[in-house]
């Protein structure tokens, strides 16, 4: 299975043949259009030139220039631990170092939001949600939700379970245990 960013590569090379334009093209028949908000450019897109969902939104994150692929991974996660969040990073920074002991197959994939946490798919994801917590979600599939390892809920549809960390403290055997048989599962 292609990840998001694969698939938005072949879309993006199948673009011109697909639609007759180029990347580069639609970006500045959006720049000359009235449509500044991702919804609107979608709709115009849609709408008046024909296009599917799928390649407007994918335009239209380009002319917006807010796809995280278009940053740089380590600016994307500057940018995540910054201004109150700031204190926040030395949790990432040893989530981070603890989950590389596990195997050469953990990739981390940063978005604008979020860090994503790869083997062959998603195991997990890392995201500074609050000022003063950073929230783990983990795929661990229907296992029982128990203490700190609470159901997703509305946390992130891509992970099963949720564990909020306030301090590198937090950063414990019980989660990284819970990650590393996420991690398993994802290989």
């Amino acid at each position: 299975m292609a990840s998001p960013e694969e698939m938005a590569a072949s879309m993006e090379a199948n673009l011109a043949e697909k639609t007759g334009k180029s990347l580069p093209e639609w970006v500045k028949i959006v720049k000359a259009s009235d449509a500044s908000r991702h919804g609107e450019i979608v709709k115009m897109l849609k709408t008046g030139h024909g296009m599917t969902h799928g390649y407007a939104n994918l335009v239209a994150h380009r002319a917006l220039a807010s796809a995280a692929d278009m940053a740089e991974p380590d600016d994307l996660v500057a940018a995540q631990y910054s201004g109150k969040k700031a204190h926040l990073k030395p949790v990432y920074d040893r989530l981070v170092g603890e989950i590389a002991t596990f195997g050469p197959e953990a990739e981390l994939t940063p978005k604008k939001t979020y860090v994503s946490l790869r083997r062959k798919k998603q195991f997990a994801l890392i995201q500074p949600s609050t000022a003063t917590r950073v929230d783990v979600g983990i795929n661990l599939g229907d296992a029982p939700a128990s203490g700190r390892l609470e159901a997703s809920g509305s946390f992130n549809t891509m992970v099963s379970h949720r564990v909020r960390l306030e301090d590198e403290s937090d950063v414990d055997d019980e989660l990284m245990g819970w990650l590393k048989a996420a991690y398993d599962r994802a290989g």
